[in-house]
């Protein structure tokens, strides 16, 4: 099946935040990505290196939206997705595609196309994500199923101290890297994203200033009726971690508050908050486990 809408711009949204040089490398691959016209959205969160403002500069297809300060990931990616909408309805984009990617990604040649062809192949899937490879040429795990409470638990708890144990194997299931499939989620560092299925669910959820809102978008999609689709055919490079990495402090509670936001939206009633207290708790002490061992180590 042919795409409906090759003639116009694929929208292309990433969020920056002082990307540095990892921007002008995702900009070059992209030309090789897809023989399609792009329009690249950066949805700046208080970059102070300059760099996307240039880039826009520079480049007839780039353009630079500040969202206003750092409002968190799924919140910028709303944000250009609202200020790309009108573009949409008079037919200046592409209608049917909208495409998420980090700035230090770096796109293997016809990638794009090749995402296009699995969406267009598969009209109940509402995301396409990539093979992804980390900087030192290994393959990420990056189509997973959704932790339920007991795996999600159990692998937030032990994950660190036992690596091997059951709840981690549950967690990870499916890495299977080889194999197009469907998952329970995908990703976030690279979707191609139907524009209904965005619309249906809303978006992203912006109550996660950053980590699992792509684990969160990727269940309430199946919830809403679509599928995730994990196409190994298409290739990207990832440079994940290197900001992460550099502020411990700020991002290992920000990953422990999403993880404990996660499970206590799909375990609301009264009659759980034992269960959200002991995972409260237990997040807790990780993280501070978690940020006492960074600092040590720097």
């Amino acid at each position: 099946m042919k795409h409906a809408a090759t003639s116009l711009p694929l929208a292309v949204i990433t969020v920056t935040y002082s990307p540095g040089k990892h921007l002008g490398a995702l900009i070059d691959s992209l030309a090789d990505a897809t023989a399609r016209r792009t329009v690249l959205l950066c949805a700046d969160n208080g970059s102070t290196d300059g760099v996307p403002q240039a880039a826009a500069e520079a480049h007839e297809h780039v353009e630079f939206l500040p969202t206003g300060g750092n409002i968190g990931y799924g919140a910028a990616i709303n944000a250009a997705a609202r200020a790309l909408a009108p573009r949409r309805e008079r037919g200046e984009i592409d209608p049917d595609y909208l495409l998420v990617v980090n700035p230090d990604v770096r796109f293997a040649p016809a990638s794009v196309d090749t995402l296009v062809q699995c969406l267009d192949a598969a009209p109940r899937a509402g995301a396409a994500g990539p093979r992804i490879e980390e900087a030192d040429g290994s393959v990420y795990p990056s189509a997973r199923e959704v932790p339920t409470l007991t795996t999600g638990i159990g692998h937030a708890l032990l994950a660190q101290v036992w690596p091997k144990n059951p709840f981690s194997a549950a967690y990870r299931k499916g890495e299977d890297m080889d194999t197009q499939r469907t998952a329970g989620w995908l990703s976030g560092s690279c979707l191609l994203v139907r524009w209904d299925a965005f619309d249906a669910i809303g978006g992203f959820d912006e109550r996660y200033f950053m980590y699992l809102e792509d684990i969160d978008f990727g269940d309430r999609l199946t919830r809403a009726g679509w599928d995730n689709l994990y196409c190994p055919h298409a290739g990207i490079r990832h440079d994940q971690g290197h900001v992460a990495g550099k502020f411990s402090r700020v991002t290992v509670p920000a990953h422990h508050a999403s993880a404990y936001r996660f499970q206590r939206d799909r375990h609301p009633r009264w009659w759980q908050a034992p269960v959200r207290l002991v995972l409260w708790v237990g997040l807790q002490a990780r993280g501070a486990l978690a940020v006492r061992r960074a600092s040590r180590r720097k």
